[in-house]
């Protein structure tokens, strides 16, 4: 969904801009007529903050890790220690422009193409909040279950990354907009399912910084490699959810973001691709002996870009952290935060972490707060829409199975294109069927999305009743499935245009089966004589003389008849 415009609240949701603050500047140059800041690269980098962190017991499971080596490692996991997990996720808003100005904001946009001087930082220039950022902050508040605060403010957090024009970032630091939160969800089949609930921390809304463009190889330690900014995406919207610790494996850990993923795509406030950074999760792990009360020492993992790289790296984390306290290194696990190494399948130290202390918070003062009203509360409420833990219930009242829940309910689009099918009369356990299986394939294989295909869910509703009703067989009805996806047409005009429909006829069929019986003595022979599998050999020649349109039901009984009559 793209929302719109750089705007401040109506009056009564958002008090008066404060006094004028001068923003620190950057020094840029200009080539080719872009610009461009150029450096080192430096092993510098910045983090968000991680908040308070709750106490909370929970019984130990195993952990799946798949690299060989690590194997034997699981059982003394689940014997003698416990992971504790904890997400801190940022989501990039779907807005038409940026947090605190009127720039566009276009992923894969020349770089320095979408700025402007608030979002560069330079001297003089006062941001204006966009709206639609409160809105979306709202929504997500409210889907995820969590307490709004009525007021809220925007605070400045220090720091300098050469991709960070002003020095600091615009974020909310001790009053959030939203805290207390949680969020439900159904593990896969195939990790064990079970339904399980993870607490959210807090929502806050803040700024997104730069982006710096690594040549060489890209590292992030000192090189003689330049590295250049590109700052399109500074002062980008971005909500951070903070979970509460409650996750105890690299599983649970992914699940509980392909979820988020799924809430704000449901949502509507941003497309979650992780390939573009629209999602981006970093990931809190300490591991402590079974029965211990206080948390280990937490280390983050940064460079996480799909789910399956999360659940790896926190089965990594877990192992190597297990077998320090094994050994009795324990004081060797330091708060720092790590990178994933995809090539070689582990996490390597990046930095150490930065305590609260470093980011110098204090209020910004150049823009106000921000100030709900339960009215203003109360019609966002009402826009939302069904969300996916109570999609998944209302599937699983239809009696659909947990596998059918769980596909259908993970893309917005199928789930929209099924429940329209099934509106229009649809046997529900048939459309969960044909869209899992022949349209699932199809899509696939020719790489689309279900919006791209010509069917509409009214004629998957048609072929389905036809089916049902014996107008056209199954084989029949397969063909013109393909034919509705590629190009499109109904039902009705394909069954009337290709003379498709399904031969019921009991004199009709006798005569094809007849013919078929006469034309293969050897077969009858063999058949007779006890290779009664023959019996399919004999129905496909019946299919075939009649171009698929055999009723399979009235064939098979007659075919049986036949074979068996006594000569």
């Amino acid at each position: 969904m793209q929302v719109s415009s750089s705007s401040i609240l109506p009056p009564g949701n958002v008090i008066q801009a404060q006094p004028l603050f001068l923003n620190s500047s950057a020094l840029l140059r200009r080539k080719n007529g872009v610009l461009y800041c150029t450096m080192k690269s430096t092993s510098h980098s910045h983090t968000q903050t991680a908040t308070e962190e709750k106490q909370q017991q929970k019984s130990p499971q195993k952990i799946k890790v798949p690299p060989q080596k690590q194997m034997k490692e699981v059982s003394k996991i689940g014997a003698d220690y416990e992971a504790v997990i904890g997400i801190e996720t940022h989501v990039q808003l779907s807005t038409l422009t940026k947090a605190f100005c009127s720039c566009p904001y276009s992923y894969g946009a020349q770089p320095n193409t979408c700025i402007c001087p608030v979002c560069m930082g330079l001297p003089g220039a006062l941001p204006v909040l966009n709206s639609k950022v409160i809105e979306c902050a709202v929504k997500l508040a409210l889907a995820l279950n969590c307490r709004l605060s009525f007021s809220s403010k925007f605070d400045r957090k220090q720091y300098f990354y050469p991709d960070l024009p002003k020095g600091y970032q615009i974020s909310q630091f001790d009053i959030p907009i939203a805290t207390g939160g949680s969020i439900d969800l159904d593990l896969p089949l195939e990790f064990g399912g079970g339904h399980r609930r993870f607490g959210i921390t807090r929502i806050h809304m803040e700024e997104d910084a730069g982006k710096l463009m690594h040549s060489g190889n890209g590292s992030y330690s000192q090189s003689n490699h330049p590295s250049q900014v590109d700052l399109n995406r500074a002062g980008v919207p971005l909500l951070e959810i903070v979970s509460e610790p409650d996750m105890r494996t690299g599983i649970e850990a992914s699940e509980y973001a392909a979820e988020l993923q799924r809430v704000v795509r449901y949502l509507g406030v941003s497309n979650g691709n992780m390939q573009e950074g629209s999602l981006r999760c970093d990931v809190n792990v300490s591991v402590r002996p079974i029965g211990q009360a206080e948390f280990g020492t937490k280390v983050e993992i940064k460079n996480l870009n799909s789910f399956s790289a999360i659940n790896r790296a926190i089965d990594f984390e877990i192992s190597r952290q297990v077998n320090l306290h094994s050994q009795g290194q324990q004081d060797s696990i330091v708060q720092e935060t790590r990178l994933w190494e995809e090539g070689a399948q582990k996490t390597v130290t990046m930095r150490k972490k930065e305590g609260l202390a470093d980011y110098r918070y204090f209020p910004e003062p150049d823009l106000p707060e921000v100030v709900l009203t339960k009215a203003y509360m109360d019609s966002v409420g009402k826009s939302l829409p069904e969300l996916p833990e109570a999609k998944r219930r209302r599937y699983e009242e239809m009696g659909l199975s947990m596998q059918d829940v769980l596909f259908l309910a993970n893309d917005i689009a199928v789930a929209d294109f099924f429940d329209a099918t099934i509106q229009k009369g649809a046997d529900v356990k048939l459309a969960a069927n044909w869209i899992m299986g022949d349209i699932a394939a199809y899509l696939k294989n020719e790489k689309l999305s279900i919006n791209d295909i010509k069917l509409v869910p009214h004629e998957l509703a048609e072929l389905i009743a036809s089916i049902k009703s014996g107008t056209i067989s199954g084989k029949i009805g397969k063909e013109i499935l393909f034919e509705l996806l590629a190009k499109g047409g109904t039902v009705k005009g394909l069954i009337e245009e290709k003379d498709l429909v399904q031969i019921t006829d009991l004199v009709d069929i006798e005569k094809m089966v007849d013919k078929v019986i006469a034309e293969n003595p050897k077969q009858l022979e063999q058949y007779r004589s006890g290779k009664t599998k023959l019996q399919g050999y004999f129905a496909g020649q019946v299919m075939k003389a009649s171009k698929g349109k055999a009723n399979p039901g009235i064939l098979n009984k007659v075919l049986v008849e036949k074979l068996n009559a006594k000569v």
